[in-house]
């Protein structure tokens, strides 16, 4: 069992503990995308072209009217994204977004086209397949997320989500 050590200590390392539970999480995610033939990379990249995941802390469009971060995610969604900002959302080089977008365009979940702004520069976008397999995926997910965090209860669940919403709008 991978529990740090100190697990019985009064006051346990924090950064150990995420890890270890975020690692435990990420290790169910890698098992259930396999069904989906997508490595949890590839899930990112599809996040990332759709708009979900542009970095405060809630991926669905709906959930932040208003917000300039999502508002400028909407018109990505519309005319898709470059590469160098898939690989600046997903922060990996922009030579691995490459590779990953050209295994998700063979799959037909993304496809290239032609900036209307910059006809030197591409923009790459969620082809109808690539918009149903995330949705599918995001679904599973959340019953996933559910199953793994139903060991706590209802109100340690809220106050988790409280406290996590809290750690990621200080590091913004």
């Amino acid at each position: 069992m991978d529990v740090p050590a100190d697990l019985g200590d009064p006051a346990p390392d924090l950064g150990d503990l995420m890890h270890v539970a975020f690692r435990r999480l990420r290790h169910r995610w890698s098992h259930q995308l396999a069904p989906f033939e997508l490595t949890p990379y590839q899930f990112r990249a599809l996040q990332a072209v759709s708009g979900g995941g542009h970095g405060h802390g809630h991926g669905d469009h709906g959930a932040c009217a208003g917000h300039p971060r999502c508002e400028e995610a909407g018109r990505h969604v519309e005319e898709g994204l470059r590469l160098k900002d898939i690989a600046d959302r997903l922060r990996i080089a922009p030579r691995s977004a490459t590779e990953v977008i050209d295994q998700l365009e063979a799959k037909g979940l993304v496809e290239r086209r032609a900036d209307p702004s910059d006809r030197r520069a591409t923009r790459i976008s969620l082809t109808e397949a690539g918009v149903r397999l995330r949705g599918e995926v995001r679904d599973a997910r959340r019953r996933e997320a559910g199953d793994y965090f139903s060991a706590l209860s209802r109100s340690d669940q809220a106050e988790l989500a409280r406290l996590l919403t809290e750690l990621v709008r200080a590091q913004e």
